[in-house]
């Protein structure tokens, strides 16, 4: 088995931590998701994924939630499109 580089997809969390400060030239994941939350989309984050990373207590980005395997499940049935990767 191939060792993963860089970050992991649980690790994705993270993304949603407010006040980023990237570099100029470099994606800032924030106001990526700020755009996504004007135009009225969702933004879930694992519950497990974020109690693993301590992030639970954290404030996150207005408008990201934390989520459930039960509502991820909930949420593919409802949509009439889903992003698998």
């Amino acid at each position: 088995m191939r060792k993963q580089k860089g970050k992991k997809m649980p690790d994705a969390v993270t993304c949603a931590l407010p006040k980023q400060n990237t570099p100029n030239g470099y994606y800032n994941i924030e106001r990526m998701i700020k755009s996504v939350l004007l135009k009225k989309g969702r933004v879930k984050l694992c519950g497990s994924c974020c109690d693993a990373r301590g992030l639970r207590e954290l404030k996150l980005i207005e408008g990201a939630e934390f989520s459930t395997m039960k509502e991820l499940a909930q949420l593919t049935l409802e949509f009439d499109r889903t992003i698998t990767f």
